[in-house]
Protein backbone atom coordinates (compact mmCIF):
# COMPACT_ATOMS: atom_id res chain seq x y z
CA UNK A 1 0.00 0.00 0.00
CA UNK A 2 1.45 3.37 -0.99
CA UNK A 3 1.79 6.35 1.35
CA UNK A 4 -1.01 8.11 -0.55
CA UNK A 5 -3.31 5.09 -0.11
CA UNK A 6 -2.45 4.94 3.59
CA UNK A 7 -3.27 8.61 4.06
CA UNK A 8 -6.58 8.23 2.19
CA UNK A 9 -7.66 5.73 4.86
CA UNK A 10 -7.43 8.57 7.39
CA UNK A 11 -9.28 11.23 5.36
CA UNK A 12 -12.08 12.80 7.38
CA UNK A 13 -11.51 10.74 10.53
CA UNK A 14 -12.04 12.65 13.79
CA UNK A 15 -9.31 12.80 16.42
CA UNK A 16 -9.63 14.12 19.95
CA UNK A 17 -6.20 15.49 20.89
CA UNK A 18 -5.55 15.87 24.62
CA UNK A 19 -2.43 18.03 24.94
CA UNK A 20 -1.78 20.75 27.51
CA UNK A 21 1.23 22.35 25.81
CA UNK A 22 0.19 24.89 23.18
CA UNK A 23 3.28 24.45 20.99
CA UNK A 24 3.08 20.64 21.07
CA UNK A 25 -0.63 20.85 20.28
CA UNK A 26 -0.01 23.21 17.36
CA UNK A 27 2.60 20.87 15.88
CA UNK A 28 0.43 17.78 16.38
CA UNK A 29 -2.61 19.47 14.84
CA UNK A 30 -0.57 20.59 11.84
CA UNK A 31 0.71 17.04 11.25
CA UNK A 32 -2.68 15.40 11.79
CA UNK A 33 -4.56 17.85 9.57
CA UNK A 34 -1.94 17.39 6.83
CA UNK A 35 -2.87 13.68 6.96
CA UNK A 36 -6.50 14.58 6.34
CA UNK A 37 -7.71 14.17 9.91
CA UNK A 38 -10.18 16.48 11.63
CA UNK A 39 -8.78 17.45 15.03
CA UNK A 40 -10.43 18.76 18.16
CA UNK A 41 -8.19 19.68 21.09
CA UNK A 42 -8.70 19.60 24.83
CA UNK A 43 -6.08 20.64 27.37
CA UNK A 44 -6.27 17.99 30.08
CA UNK A 45 -7.63 14.61 31.06
CA UNK A 46 -10.72 16.01 32.75
CA UNK A 47 -11.73 17.81 29.55
CA UNK A 48 -11.00 14.67 27.53
CA UNK A 49 -13.24 12.51 29.71
CA UNK A 50 -15.95 15.21 29.67
CA UNK A 51 -15.90 15.29 25.84
CA UNK A 52 -16.26 11.53 25.69
CA UNK A 53 -19.18 11.64 28.12
CA UNK A 54 -20.94 14.56 26.41
CA UNK A 55 -20.49 13.79 22.71
CA UNK A 56 -22.50 11.10 20.92
CA UNK A 57 -20.82 7.72 20.48
CA UNK A 58 -18.56 7.54 17.42
CA UNK A 59 -18.01 11.33 17.37
CA UNK A 60 -14.29 10.53 17.47
CA UNK A 61 -12.41 7.74 15.77
CA UNK A 62 -9.35 8.03 18.02
CA UNK A 63 -7.96 9.80 21.05
CA UNK A 64 -4.35 10.96 20.93
CA UNK A 65 -3.43 11.76 24.52
CA UNK A 66 -0.36 13.31 26.12
CA UNK A 67 0.74 11.31 29.16
CA UNK A 68 1.58 14.19 31.50
CA UNK A 69 -1.29 16.64 31.76
CA UNK A 70 -2.54 18.80 34.61
CA UNK A 71 -5.65 18.00 36.64
CA UNK A 72 -5.89 14.39 35.38
CA UNK A 73 -3.10 12.50 33.66
CA UNK A 74 -3.75 10.28 30.69
CA UNK A 75 -3.58 7.06 32.68
CA UNK A 76 -6.47 8.11 34.92
CA UNK A 77 -8.35 9.58 31.93
CA UNK A 78 -7.92 6.33 29.99
CA UNK A 79 -9.12 4.24 32.93
CA UNK A 80 -12.17 6.50 33.30
CA UNK A 81 -13.01 6.30 29.58
CA UNK A 82 -12.61 2.51 29.62
CA UNK A 83 -15.28 2.36 32.37
CA UNK A 84 -17.91 4.34 30.45
CA UNK A 85 -21.17 2.44 30.09
CA UNK A 86 -21.41 3.06 26.32
CA UNK A 87 -19.32 0.31 24.70
CA UNK A 88 -18.47 2.40 21.62
CA UNK A 89 -17.08 5.15 23.84
CA UNK A 90 -15.30 2.78 26.22
CA UNK A 91 -13.48 0.95 23.44
CA UNK A 92 -12.28 3.95 21.41
CA UNK A 93 -8.62 3.59 20.40
CA UNK A 94 -6.42 5.69 22.69
CA UNK A 95 -2.83 6.39 21.70
CA UNK A 96 -0.32 7.74 24.22
CA UNK A 97 1.70 10.73 23.08
CA UNK A 98 4.78 11.26 25.23
CA UNK A 99 8.39 12.31 25.45
CA UNK A 100 8.95 9.12 27.46
CA UNK A 101 10.14 6.83 24.68
CA UNK A 102 11.46 3.82 26.59
CA UNK A 103 9.99 0.33 26.22
CA UNK A 104 8.79 0.38 29.84
CA UNK A 105 6.81 3.56 29.05
CA UNK A 106 5.15 1.84 26.10
CA UNK A 107 4.34 -1.20 28.24
CA UNK A 108 2.86 1.01 30.99
CA UNK A 109 0.64 2.82 28.47
CA UNK A 110 -0.66 -0.51 27.16
CA UNK A 111 -1.13 -1.85 30.70
CA UNK A 112 -3.19 1.23 31.56
CA UNK A 113 -5.61 0.49 28.72
CA UNK A 114 -4.13 2.43 25.84
CA UNK A 115 -3.84 0.91 22.37
CA UNK A 116 -0.52 2.38 21.32
CA UNK A 117 2.35 4.72 22.13
CA UNK A 118 3.96 7.48 20.06
CA UNK A 119 7.01 9.32 21.29
CA UNK A 120 7.67 13.04 20.90
CA UNK A 121 8.83 14.65 18.78
CA UNK A 122 6.26 13.09 16.50
CA UNK A 123 7.67 11.11 13.60
CA UNK A 124 5.10 11.26 10.79
CA UNK A 125 5.89 7.75 9.51
CA UNK A 126 5.52 6.23 12.99
CA UNK A 127 2.30 8.16 13.54
CA UNK A 128 0.87 7.09 10.19
CA UNK A 129 1.78 3.46 10.90
CA UNK A 130 0.00 3.48 14.26
CA UNK A 131 -3.03 5.40 13.02
CA UNK A 132 -3.75 3.17 10.03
Amino acid sequence: MSLVDEQQILQGKHVLLAEDNDLNAEIAIMILEAMGLIVERVEDGIQCVAKMEQMPAKSYDLILMDIQMPHMDSYKATQTIRQLSNKDKATIPIIALTANAFEEDRKKAIAQGMNGHISKPIDEKDLLSILK
